[in-house]
């Protein structure tokens, strides 16, 4: 990767921009001269790959050639690939600036770009992939290719669902107009509509979706509800707009995996993320056994707050005495603490976000909503999204997109471009690791009035980590399934079908509120096919991590290995070093037994102080 010597001038940083991303480390500006000359760097060097590789067959033979071929491969993605720095700094200015037409054509021309390069570079997977399996097995037990063994095992696993080269070529040209498209059409609406509602201090603002969505669980009910009112009608003046995005979609998934052969809608997504779909079944089998507490949960909390049923957007209110506001500084300190007291290097990692201005932390109209943590090359710096609003549930936000940060931090001293990443069934376990560590913190000080509030608390985010998020993947298998048997699905039958799964696990106590069929528009996720599952694996692992660290301080030696491994094993590999088996069925009822547990806990707590 070609990066300029000069030393950039130091920056004076005034109260209004240290909470705003510096990205000057990538480039100084969207028309930085440097972009230009870094573009042709990544295209020389590209074509230098391409064009050496390209007309030979021998690396398909000979192992000596191939640990070449890959060398130069490695090489390759670690100085940047095809757009390098340019193409992660103009991701993250989009997300500033989500309504912005420059930098829509800007990303538009680069993935175009990028996309090109990669058509015409992917000859050197596809072909390895597809060598005769006497090849394959001669390429997995050649002690010079240890290094690249379970990149080389991944390929021959996925090849069976491999087209041919100038069909790859094909699908990669029509992914961003059949789907990424359409995806950021939706999002760029949605996040260009305001509604007036009343702000956190009870005034009547106009307000930006990202914001309003942060009020539907305020506990004053004139706030929340006039919240919950503004969304469903932005929600449902886009249902037709979602409705032909998400059948388009749809659609362009459905030919790709006939295309390919997969019986499964989820079964590319299990193969991207190098799990066993019998993984995945056992975990959505043995969190659906436990819906029954999330619906005890919800019951609970409707006693609490007095009602006997609680409107759909009433299911996250905060109950009792916790703190209402957190400002950033204050949610600062909190999760640096909690990181110094578990670890120096999770401590010095998180300050160094902080400090270096690596987190954009306030909502704004047209900026993007939620929250993420972003990586682009290990030698580029993560950068943490936020819509901080000063609620306990952005507290805990802070040390989930922090942990991620955290992870990739500890990837980059082991791992480079090759297996720098993580499949998903462990890429949520650093975030829901440092996320719970902290609520923990906020509960040790807690009396028995404050301690009832934040279980509730740790259950609300659990139940919405786990059972919600299964519920949302049992959403998607049907959502699928009925798309491919029906033709097309008019946004009322989506939503049916989203109903459907969210009062399975929500139970009777929640209402399926009118307009609240239309939320899976907002809801992200379902355009990431299959994603959520993640969320619920990463918590029932981290909780499994959490028990070894709190019954062993030296267990985090191991937490750290787990962190620096990226993709270079299978996930279940690199839980067998640390002594947890994935594969077990077992082993997701023992993490979700803690959940129930919790929930025993504090009912008892709620009968003790005569609550309930």
């Amino acid at each position: 990767m070609s990066k300029s010597k000069t030393k950039s001038p130091t920056k004076t940083v005034s109260p209004s921009s240290k909470h705003i991303w510096d990205l000057s480390p990538l480039y100084q500006s969207d028309t930085d001269p440097k972009i230009e000359a870094d573009l042709a760097h990544y295209h020389q060097l590209s074509y230098q790959f391409i064009d050496k590789w390209k007309d030979r067959t021998d690396y398909l033979k000979s192992p000596h050639i191939l640990k070449e071929a890959l060398h130069d491969y490695e090489a390759w993605l670690e100085a940047g690939g095809s757009l390098g720095d340019i193409g992660y700094y103009f991701s993250l200015r989009s997300a500033q600036e989500e309504n912005n037409p420059q930098l829509k054509a800007r990303l538009n021309q680069l993935t175009d770009l990028a996309t090109k390069i990669e058509n015409d570079a992917q000859f050197f997977t596809m072909r390895l992939a597809k060598v005769p399996a006497a090849a394959q097995k001669k390429f997995l037990h050649n002690k010079i290719l240890a290094h690249y063994h379970h990149f080389l095992k991944r390929l021959f696993d996925e090849a069976k669902y491999l087209l041919s080269e100038p069909e790859e070529k094909i699908m990669n040209l029509k992914s961003n107009p059949a789907h990424s498209q359409w995806v950021q059409m939706t999002s760029s609406l949605l996040a260009k509509e305001t509604r007036p509602v009343y702000d956190k201090d009870g005034k009547l603002k106009n307000l930006p979706l990202s914001e309003i969505s942060s009020l539907i669980s305020h506990t004053s009910q004139k706030i929340r509800d006039k919240a919950a009112a503004a969304m469903n009608d932005i929600l449902s003046s886009f249902t037709g707009v979602a409705e032909a995005e998400m059948n388009a979609i749809l659609l362009n998934k459905k030919i790709n995996d006939e295309l390919r052969c997969l019986s499964r809608p989820d079964t590319s997504r299990h193969l991207s993320d190098d799990v066993e779909t019998e993984v995945v079944d056992a975990l959505l089998v043995a969190v659906e056994g436990f819906f029954t507490t999330s619906q005890r949960y919800y019951k609970l909390k409707a006693k609490l707050l007095g009602k006997k049923r609680l409107a759909y957007h009433e299911r996250n209110v905060p109950y009792g005495q916790t703190r209402a506001n957190y400002s950033y500084e204050q949610a600062v300190e909190i999760v640096g603490r909690t990181f110094q007291n578990l670890d120096q290097d999770f401590y010095r990692h998180f300050q160094n976000f902080v400090d270096r201005r690596q987190i954009d932390v306030w909502p704004k109209p047209g900026r993007s909503a939620g929250a993420f943590c972003a990586s682009g090359t290990p030698k580029a710096p993560v950068y943490i999204l936020l819509n901080h609003t000063n609620l306990l549930s952005d507290v805990l936000t802070l040390a989930h997109e922090a942990g991620h940060g955290i992870n990739d931090e500890f990837m980059k001293t082991s791992q480079g471009s090759l297996y720098f990443g993580t499949p998903l069934v462990t890429a949520e376990v650093a975030s829901t690791f440092t996320e719970d560590f902290v609520l923990t913190e906020l509960m040790k000080s807690a009396d028995d009035e404050t301690r009832l509030a934040l279980q509730l608390a740790k259950l609300n985010d659990e139940i919405s980590t786990v059972m919600r998020q299964v519920a949302a993947y049992r959403f998607e298998q049907e959502l699928h399934l009925a798309f491919r048997t029906e033709g097309y699905l008019s946004y009322e039958r989506i939503g049916t079908i989203f109903t459907k799964h969210m009062k399975a696990y929500m139970g009777p106590v929640v209402e399926q509120s009118v307009g609240s069929g239309n939320w899976w528009i907002y809801w992200g996720h379902f355009r990431s096919f299959f994603y959520v599952y993640s969320y619920a694996s990463g918590i029932i692992i981290s909780k499994a991590m959490q028990a070894k660290v709190k019954s062993d301080p030296a267990f985090m030696s191991y937490v750290k290995d787990f962190l620096r491994a990226g993709s270079s094993a299978t996930p279940s590999e690199i839980f067998d070093r640390l002594g947890i088996n994935i594969r077990e069925p077992a082993f997701w009822q023992t993490g979700l037994k803690e959940i129930s547990d919790l929930l025993v806990d504090t009912e008892k707590l709620a009968k003790k102080l005569e609550k309930v």
